[in-house]
């Protein structure tokens, strides 16, 4: 049975835990993703609304948020004759494992392409590797912006019709980290500056 605009109302993130988990100013322990899934045409999507949900990591080493993306994925049985895009709204970006099963998943489901839009992002080593991995993969990999932020709160936050309002250095926190993403992606020489947040 599909989920109808009453069940997806129960899957929406209170207004503190968006804030929270979501501020590029802030370093939360935990992950939360927030995806879409829309079948695509080539030209333009058709947004599935049974398929958006938002999942979490689980603590104490358990399961992250991406493996439970890609098994909501997995389970869906997507048709392999037409093309998908899911889009993606992390509070951190993947860590190694989760990119390197990212990039196994579509590398067998190549009827589906990912956008990973994170509010920050891990800079230790092997985090850095797994995003350039996925980079290579053909992952669309940015920093969210206000029009990103502002889309999640409209989309997957239980606003209760409140406009989204940005902290004040959520511009300048955005163009910093898509310079360091930039920087990682693009390879540069140890000497980048991490912003750590």
């Amino acid at each position: 049975m599909e989920a109808g605009p009453e069940d997806w109302d129960r899957h929406l993130l209170d207004e503190n835990t968006f804030t929270q988990n979501f501020r590029n100013d802030h370093n939360p322990s935990k992950t939360y993703l927030c995806y879409q899934v829309e079948l695509s045409d080539g030209s333009s999507g058709v947004l599935l609304d049974q398929d958006k949900d938002i999942v979490q990591n689980e603590g104490g080493g358990g399961q992250h948020a991406e493996w439970f993306l890609l098994e909501h994925i997995r389970s869906r049985n997507l048709d392999q004759k037409l093309s998908y895009k899911v889009t993606c709204f992390l509070s951190w970006t993947p860590c190694e494992k989760c990119a390197e099963e990212i990039i196994r998943f579509l590398a067998k489901n190549r009827h589906v392409s990912l956008s990973i839009l994170a509010s920050r992002i891990y800079t230790m080593g092997p985090y850095v590797k797994g995003l350039r991995e996925l980079y290579d993969a053909g992952v669309h990999i940015s920093i969210m912006t206000f029009r990103d932020f502002e889309y999640c709160w409209q989309t997957f936050v239980d606003h209760q019709d409140s406009p989204f309002q940005p902290w004040a250095d959520l511009d300048r926190r955005s163009q910093q980290l898509s310079q360091q993403l930039r920087a990682i992606l693009q390879k540069e020489p140890e000497g980048w500056t991490s912003v750590c947040l």
